[in-house]
């Protein structure tokens, strides 16, 4: 009886306790955020101001907004990021290994190459655009304008004349120097030929591997391991020849030896 009142009364004392360090803590919550003074943000239509230099200004905020909000896309189609990562999406389907190397790695290889490859291009920018721009040597449209110019000059090199043609028709464009090459023509030109050497690359990469699953397939044939899948064998034999002639090593010196 003693043992069961002792138990009892420990509990409601317990409860007490943590109500009590309950209320304590939430007093210690209130006066803290009593003590924080949170900024407000008022949103609100007004009359519109009379100076053009605000007007300008806010356009070029505006316009700058849109450029940071497609950079991915400007990254990924104006530069050689399109031809390394698909690639190398070929070589990990052509050794038979879903997930290695992960997406990510893949991704971040193909990142950095694609900034070893654009350095000098993005030198130029810097040095001619960027760099007067800050300076207020020159203006916006004039930096815009010197910085397409190293850009499309690598998009040139790298970009068929049967492709560029084709979208050049397309427009009704006759552009007499390569200056007035339209990037809305470029851009689409130039993303299509980085697919088309891409997937010729693939297509090179992928013959010594399908010739390694023949020879297993026939071999297991012969042996009358009907049963057994080729890939169980095949994957480590076309891991060991792609080790041995150093493969990753030969492909990224081969892809960057691509780029004019």
């Amino acid at each position: 009886m003693m043992k069961s009142l002792l138990h009892s009364v420990r509990k409601v004392f317990s409860l007490r306790a943590l109500t009590v360090i309950s209320l304590v803590l939430m007093g210690c919550m209130l006066y803290a955020q009593s003590q924080v003074t949170v900024p407000s943000v008022n949103i609100g239509l007004g009359p519109g101001t009379k100076n053009p230099n605000d007007v300008s200004t806010s356009l070029q905020i505006l316009a700058l907004l849109t450029v940071l909000s497609v950079a991915p896309a400007i990254l990924i189609l104006t530069t050689a990021f399109t031809r390394i990562v698909i690639i190398f999406s070929f070589v990990r389907s052509a050794l038979g290994t879903q997930s290695i190397p992960p997406n990510q790695v893949i991704s971040g290889l193909s990142l950095f190459l694609t900034f070893f490859v654009m350095a000098p291009t993005y030198e130029q920018v810097h040095q001619n655009a960027i760099k007067p721009y800050m300076a207020k040597e020159i203006t916006l449209e004039q930096a815009m304008d010197r910085a397409q110019k190293p850009v499309r000059e690598f998009m040139l090199k790298n970009t068929y004349e049967k492709d560029l043609m084709m979208f050049l028709d397309m427009r009704n464009e006759k552009p007499k120097t390569r200056d007035e090459v339209s990037l809305v023509s470029l851009i689409p030109a130039f993303v299509l030929s980085e697919l088309k050497t891409a997937f010729i690359i693939g297509f090179y990469i992928f013959i010594p591997f399908v010739m390694i699953d023949l020879i297993v397939a026939s071999a297991l044939m012969s042996m009358g391991m009907m049963m057994m899948p080729p890939i169980v064998v095949s994957l480590p034999a076309k891991l060991l020849v792609f080790i041995l002639a150093d493969g990753w090593s030969v492909l990224v010196g081969a892809v960057l030896s691509g780029y004019r």
